[in-house]
């Protein structure tokens, strides 16, 4: 077995998906929840655990992301996950490219809101662009979610 041939094997959420996918999915469905506990965090006044946290779920999620990015190239683009699918490859493609433009704008912002915390004097500002972030999350994890059960459940 080559040492990425694991990624391939079957999921452990029971539906035609790999492993590699499926593991992705559970992170990305996770975040919105480890973001409402950092921002938890700063709600009671753990500010420099609030920052920490944060900045974790960010790079862990980068990471995730890059392995998410290294297995569908490595399994032959979105075609080749959509061929056991009975649902209609365009519909799949527009509820991908949907997530993919929530993704990557969730990501510039919440990066953007990261880097500027401590420049950011205006806690005001700061919790509203972190609910912002917090809502593309959390739209980012429901839109993943629904690929995901377009490509591997239906």
């Amino acid at each position: 077995m080559d040492n990425l041939d694991y990624m391939f094997t079957p999921g452990f959420f029971g539906t035609r998906a790999p492993f590699f996918m499926d593991f992705v999915t559970f992170v990305v469905a996770l975040l919105p929840l480890l973001v409402a506990v950092a921002i938890s965090f700063a709600h009671n006044k753990y500010y420099k655990t609030h920052s920490y946290f944060q900045i974790f779920i960010f790079v862990f999620s980068v990471i995730v992301l890059s392995y998410f990015e290294f297995g569908i190239k490595l399994g032959g683009g979105f075609d080749s996950f959509m061929k056991e699918s009975s649902v209609s490859h365009d519909y799949a493609f527009v509820v991908l490219i949907m997530h993919i433009v929530i993704s990557v704008i969730t990501l510039i912002i919440w990066a953007t809101v990261i880097f500027n915390s401590k420049k950011q004097v205006q806690l005001a500002r700061h919790r509203k662009i972190g609910l912002i972030t917090f809502i593309g999350v959390a739209l980012t994890s429901f839109s993943g979610i629904w690929v995901y059960f377009l490509m591997f459940v239906y």
